[in-house]
């Protein structure tokens, strides 16, 4: 929540004997600061003026001129038009030279943060005025692909008229975010400033966070700054930022550079992440764990769920192994994905700007890193079978002040958020199965390529959507969630029931594909023999 002062810089002018006062944002341009001043000074738009600081010396007119107070202020002469000619020439001659200086000496890098900050507050201005363009153009995209859909659909009747699929919006039916009180009295006054006013003076509306607290919550609807803002709620409302004494900014810091560090998989990529992370909220939520758990226990719970899958390349362990990556050979072919993502986790957090644990001490921060690397190191799934075994054999003597049963129960709460997708409703889960085949698909393409194992589950000629999913829901998430509801038997409605629900929905499909394919087998059959009689 960046303050005014780092925002906005304020320029005193003597005009003609008259003090202006002139405020603009630090990211404005050199051209809209002109205008600026012409507007103030009552002069044409393209006036061209000079600025003379108290010792007669020329101010540059830009975002970084120096700061001036009432007493000293700048004073403002128009160029005539024979000052003009010499100044347009000097003035070519320097982008001349500033030319040559930025063709050898531009990186890209330097203007980053600043185009950065300047698209996030166009961003925001675009979606207070309404949908963005984005938006719509998704919209399209989703009716055109819809539309595709349905038409490859027409002549088999296999869904029931219940189940007929309807067009999606691609923004939820509530408001997203709601303006400050604050704001709202400062917009009723004639005397608004609107070059003060910032983005971030508005909030997560309540209908947004009671739906963030819901395993039913569709990440699709949101963008990525967005989604970054829902984290940073997530831990403010569970007292994480306050009992921690985080430090707000850091927390901003942090959750950007978790950003930039997730890749544009099809699937392991930031929007994932947040999906995760959500689940693990309305997990805590929903079982009511802070009454159970400690403050650290969250703490760990929503680091981990937001780390855990950190520059994912995209290509699973077994590959990894099989290709004897890099990654492989550095982690002795041990979970080396699971290990990649704890390191690049704790490389972030060893950078001051983003530690949002600088406050704690080092056996507190011991903790938290050895809690972490052991939620995170658990969602190797080669490891599903021992964990899941682990937590049957304490579940039904459960003792939250045994320290290896919660440790056992954290590991197991992280596995079912990681691959929770199925536990959401059909239009917010099944565009995650089509991210994900095609992520496989990639991997088996190049194992082909590379003369590598392919598994059968990522082959694009042996699987199909409900050979992926009938199997992964019948004989691992169904019977790790039934293990987890009865220690929390109220996931059952909002959880276990949903992936029910979804095992029949596909089993459904299989039979519908099975009879197709079957009557495609007996067309063929008939050919063959026609051709023979003939």
């Amino acid at each position: 929540m960046g303050s005014a002062s780092s925002s906005y810089r304020v320029i005193y002018l003597d005009v003609d004997g008259r003090i202006q006062k002139v405020v603009f944002s630090r990211f404005c341009s050199p051209c809209d600061i002109k205008e600026l001043f012409c507007s103030a000074l009552g002069l044409p738009r393209n006036t061209n003026m000079t600025l003379l600081d108290s010792s007669g010396a020329m101010v540059s007119i830009d975002p970084t001129m120096p700061h001036n107070s009432e007493r000293s202020p700048y004073r403002v002469v128009p160029v005539t038009g024979g000052q003009l000619a010499d100044k347009e020439e000097l003035f070519q001659n320097v982008l001349t030279q500033v030319a040559e200086q930025f063709s050898r000496a531009f990186k890209i890098n330097e203007l980053k943060t600043e185009v950065t900050n300047r698209l996030a507050m166009l961003e925001k201005r675009v979606e207070l005025e309404g949908m963005k363009v984005v938006e719509i153009e998704k919209c399209r995209n989703d009716i055109k692909k819809l539309r595709e859909e349905m038409a490859s659909r027409t002549n088999s009747n296999f869904l029931e008229d219940s189940k007929k699929l309807t067009p999606r919006r691609d923004v939820p039916s509530y408001p997203k975010y709601m303006l400050s009180q604050q704001t709202i009295d400062a917009l009723k006054r004639p005397a608004f400033d609107v070059w003060l006013w910032e983005a971030n003076e508005y909030h997560l509306s309540q209908e947004t966070v009671e739906a963030l607290r819901l395993p039913t919550f569709d990440a699709w609807q949101w963008e990525p700054n967005e989604m970054l803002s829902c984290l940073e709620h997530m831990y403010h409302d569970l007292g994480l930022v306050k009992d921690f004494n985080i430090n707000p900014i850091t927390l901003k810091r942090w959750l950007l550079c978790i950003h930039d560090n997730y890749r544009n998989n099809p699937f392991h990529n930031f929007r994932h992440c947040f999906c995760v992370t959500q689940m693990m909220y309305s997990m805590i939520c929903l079982c009511s764990l802070k009454e159970k758990f400690t403050q650290v226990d969250i703490l760990i719970l929503m680091t981990a769920a937001v780390c855990h899958d950190l520059d994912h390349p995209g290509f699973n362990n077994m590959y990894q192994i099989n290709a004897r990556t890099e990654l492989a050979v550095r982690y002795n072919d041990i979970s080396p994905l699971e290990n990649h993502h704890c390191a690049v986790a704790f490389q972030i957090f060893s950078q001051p700007d983003c530690n949002i644990f600088s406050t704690f001490d080092p056996e507190a921060f011991k903790q938290i890193r050895q809690g972490t690397i052991t939620l995170i190191l658990a969602t190797d799934m080669a490891r599903h079978g021992e964990i899941l075994d682990s937590f049957k054999q304490k579940v039904d003597s459960f003792d939250y002040s045994d320290e290896e049963h919660v440790t056992c129960l954290k590991m197991v709460l992280i596995k079912c958020c990681d691959i929770s997708n199925e536990v959401r409703p059909m239009e917010v889960a099944e565009p995650w199965v089509d991210c994900l085949l095609e992520e496989y698909f990639m991997q088996s393409d190049r194992e082909k390529s590379e003369g590598l194992p392919v598994a059968p589950f990522m082959d694009r000629e042996k699987v199909t959507k409900p050979t992926a999913q009938i199997g992964f829901i019948k004989f691992v998430l169904i019977p790790m969630f039934e293990t987890v509801m009865k220690l929390f038997p109220q996931i059952e409605e909002a959880m276990v029931q949903p992936l029910r629900e979804s095992r029949d929905r596909y089993e459904e499909l299989k039979q519908i594909d099975d009879a197709m394919n079957e009557v495609q087998k007996k067309k063929s059959e008939n050919l063959t023999m026609g051709g023979k009689k003939k």
